[in-house]
């Protein structure tokens, strides 16, 4: 797994952005975006379900929750920022909220 370059951080982040309604960001050299959900229980029943996916990837998300939002944003630590595998996560993200 390699650091991905800038010019390819932006060509996923406008692939991946490109069906969403409200899209993910590069903030702080990290993936980042928003999740809102209609209650908590949804807002938990996401959490869980990214959560499995993470473990099977062995790649977890920096995330924070409160009552409907989840906070999330990711880099790959081990090679000390944004790889292909934040993009993975990110894709399995957005199929979790739908």
């Amino acid at each position: 797994m390699n650091k991905l370059s800038e010019e390819q951080i932006v060509a996923a982040l406008i692939d991946l952005n490109q069906p969403l309604d409200s899209p993910w960001h590069i903030e702080n050299e990290k993936l980042t975006k928003q999740f809102q959900f209609k209650n908590f229980s949804q807002a938990f029943g996401f959490m869980t379900e990214c959560a499995l996916s993470a473990e099977k990837l062995n790649h977890h998300p920096e995330w924070f929750n409160v009552y409907n939002k989840v906070n999330i944003q990711l880099t790959t630590h081990d090679v000390g920022g944004i790889s292909e595998r934040d993009f993975e996560l990110a894709r399995t993200m957005e199929s979790a909220a739908k």
